[in-house]
């Protein structure tokens, strides 16, 4: 079992490989999978094939679905998510990306605000010569891809400085 997760690439996951086997147990006490098969060939360890039941389905969807839409504060739990997700309807990811999205999108607008207050402090009247905050707002939406509305003439500091001698 080890050897297939990380043959898969899924060895982002801590606590292997004893936890695996853990896991394996809940699963079939809880009945969301199932055992299929059992073999042995040689002088290996016993081999099981399991499948997913039609609550263990369910339940698959469920946790994929709201770990694709919650924002946390560990990346770790939306990469697993983003593995999985061939699990799920393209309808269903791109509705919970988009669930994801609104909060993270609300994010920016609130960083690009504090910038542009920033921005207008440091460039008031009376500041003293060439102080003016180096961060571009602008950059970072078109990185993102998206665009807000600003205000005439913020953020356009570089039209403000004196030629060099």
């Amino acid at each position: 079992m080890h050897r297939f997760v990380v043959d898969t690439h899924k060895d982002y996951v801590t606590g292997l490989p004893r936890s695996l086997y853990h896991a394996v147990d809940r699963l079939v006490r809880d009945e969301l999978i199932a055992a299929v098969q059992t073999s042995r060939e040689g002088r290996r360890p016993e081999r099981t094939v399991y499948e997913l039941t039609d609550e263990g389905r369910a339940e698959l969807a469920t946790r994929l679905r709201r770990l694709l839409e919650q924002v946390g504060p560990d990346s770790l739990t939306f990469t697993a998510a983003i593995s999985l997700m061939g699990c799920l309807p393209k309808a269903e990811v791109e509705r919970a990306l988009r669930v994801r999205a609104a909060p993270l999108e609300g994010r920016v607008v609130a960083a690009d605000a504090k910038s542009e207050r920033a921005h207008r402090e440091w460039a008031a009247p009376g500041a003293p010569a060439g102080a003016r905050m180096r961060t571009r707002p602008a950059r970072r939406r078109a990185r993102l891809g998206t665009r807000s509305p600003r205000p005439a003439g913020v953020g356009r500091d570089h039209l403000d400085r004196q030629p060099q001698p």
